[in-house]
C-alpha cells in the first residue's frame, strides 16, 4: 500500500481559513492528512467534509487531529510523561504500520530546546514496542537539524533575545535524538536543498519533518514541501507531503 502522507500544521486551529486550507489539500489529493494546530474540532470536520476524507478525528484544544481518504483501523491519543502536547497514533486499515503525528514544544531557546528533547525521548520510549515495525513520526518538531543555518536576523525581535540569552545560536539536540535512536531524516534522505517550511512569506527554517527508522528507508518514495500559491493565505507553515510503502494490501 502506497500511502501519500501530509503533515500541516494550520496554526490556530485553522478558524476561518477553511476554504484556502481545503484548497491546499485538495490540490495536493493526499490519502491521510495529520495536522497540528488542530485545537477545533468542527474546522477538522469541515475540512473532512470539504475534501471528500470521510474519517476524521479532533479534540478540543488537542493540537494532533487527521482527515482521511482510507480506512483508519485503529487511532489513539498519548500522553507520555513530560511532552507539552499529546501525540496521535494511526493505523491504516489493511496494514500494520503506524503513523504517529506530533507536535514539540515551540520557541528558539536552550532551555526549550531541552525540554524538546526530553519530550522526544518520552515518546520514544513509548513506541518503543514497535521499533521492529513500519512506522513513521511526522509533524512540527520546532527546532533545526543539525548543522542547518539559523539567520538570527530574520527572527522576530523576541526571538533573537532568546537565542542571544542562549547563547548565540539554538541547540540541536532534538534532531540529534532522533538520528542517534535509529531514524532517517526522510527529506534530507531524498534531498540536499534547504527544504524550508516556515513562515510562508520569509521562508528560513525547516520545521517540519518525516521520520522513518533505518530498517524502513527505502519505504519513503517522496518527500516534498508543498509551495503552491494557496498555501501562501492558509497558514505560516508549509505542508510537508511524503509517499510512503506501508506494505500490507495494495492500494
Amino acid at each position: 500500500m502506497i500511502l501519500k502522507v501530509l503533515s500541516y500544521n494550520i496554526r490556530f486551529g485553522g478558524r476561518r481559513r477553511e476554504t484556502p486550507l481545503a484548497e491546499v489539500i485538495k490540490g495536493i489529493s493526499p490519502d491521510l492528512v495529520v495536522f497540528q494546530e488542530a485545537i477545533s474540532p468542527w474546522v477538522i470536520e469541515n475540512l473532512a467534509n470539504a475534501t471528500n476524507m470521510p474519517t476524521w478525528a479532533a479534540k478540543k484544544n488537542h493540537s494532533i487531529g487527521f482527515i482521511s481518504r482510507v480506512p483508519i483501523a485503529h487511532f489513539a491519543w498519548h500522553y507520555p510523561e513530560g511532552a507539552r502536547h499529546s501525540f496521535l497514533e494511526l493505523v491504516p486499515a489493511g496494514t500494520e504500520a503506524r503513523i504517529f503525528g506530533l507536535h514539540l514544544s515551540a520557541r528558539f531557546s536552550k532551555w526549550d530546546e531541552r525540554r524538546r528533547a526530553q519530550e522526544i525521548r518520552a515518546l520514544l520510549k513509548s513506541l518503543a514496542i514497535h521499533q521492529k515495525g513500519v512506522h513513521l513520526l511526522v509533524g512540527d518538531f520546532n527546532t533545526l537539524a543539525p548543522g542547518e543555518l539559523l539567520n538570527v536576523r530574520r527572527m522576530p525581535g523576541w526571538i533573537r533575545a532568546l537565542v542571544w540569552l542562549s547563547g548565540r545560536d539554538i541547540q540541536r539536540e532534538t534532531i540529534q535524538v532522533m538520528i542517534d535512536a535509529g531514524y532517517v531524516d526522510g527529506y534530507r534522505l531524498l534531498h540536499n536543498d534547504k527544504g524550508y517550511t516556515f513562515p510562508v512569506w520569509d521562508p528560513h527554517v525547516r520545521l517540519d519533518y518525516i521520520f522513518l527508522p533505518q530498517h524502513s528507508a527505502d519505504r519513503l518514495k517522496s518527500c516534498e514541501v508543498i509551495t503552491e500559491t494557496a498555501a501562501l493565505t492558509a497558514s505560516d507553515h508549509f505542508p510537508l507531503l511524503a509517499k510512503v510503502d506501508l506494505g500490507g494490501e495494495a492500494s
